[in-house]
């Protein structure tokens, strides 16, 4: 099974060595979904309409975690803004889903513990250092003037709308971001339902933590 952009979110959202999370939970979870969005669009299953995502083609893509999400929009009976779709295909279950994935590709370790003896802990260090180091060089190579895939770019501007791309490559120029973040490298259409959907994501952030300072 080919890997999907969410899989490199995840891969660059965790410490290679701890096996734990360098990026809020909330900031990860968007962006998975995002990720998935994102890349229904780019395969040409979905688009916006009125600023609403919209299924232009409901055939499977062949990928168990796309598939699924494409058939709950498809089967959604109200047509809903993409930020409505980041809330409802985030969470815990998606990332752990996508976890097992990497970890039964080889890719990643599962080691268990507990702290104290009594809490639970769960970690997931890298197997195989190979699959990271690709991504990076793919993303390192388009922040250094490269012409950029879809699927690099659309990396990249997750990890921007996450607030992870300095963290993850502290040397990347803000001029270059911009330019590739909103740049026309895909079709018109692909490229303004990515564009709504890191707004998206950087909505949802943004509501989660206004929520959290109140609370």
């Amino acid at each position: 099974m080919t890997s999907i952009i969410a899989e490199d979110v995840l891969l660059l959202g965790y410490d290679e060595k701890t096996g734990r999370p360098t990026i809020g939970s909330t900031e990860l979870n968007a962006g998975l979904a995002g990720a998935l969005l994102a890349e229904l669009a780019i395969k040409g299953r979905l688009s916006l309409a009125d600023k609403k995502v919209v299924v232009t083609d409901p055939t499977p893509v062949g990928d168990p975690e796309l598939d699924a999400a494409l058939a709950r929009i498809a089967a959604e009976a109200k047509v809903r803004k993409p930020e409505w779709w980041v809330d409802k295909l985030e969470g815990a279950k998606l990332r752990e889903r996508l976890l097992v994935r990497l970890v039964e590709g080889g890719v990643l370790s599962e080691e268990r513990g507990r702290v104290l003896g009594l809490f639970k802990t769960v970690k997931y260090p890298e197997l195989d250092g190979g699959v990271e180091r690709a991504v990076r060089m793919r993303v390192e190579s388009v922040l250094n003037g490269a012409e950029p895939d879809e699927r690099t770019a659309v990396l990249i501007g997750l990890m921007h709308a996450t607030k992870a791309l300095k963290k993850q490559f502290p040397g990347a120029d803000e001029a270059r971001v911009k330019e590739i973040t909103e740049g026309g490298w895909a079709g018109e259409g692909v490229t303004e339902a990515i564009k709504a959907v890191e707004a998206a994501v950087l909505m949802m952030i943004a509501t989660v933590v206004v929520v959290t300072t109140v609370s």
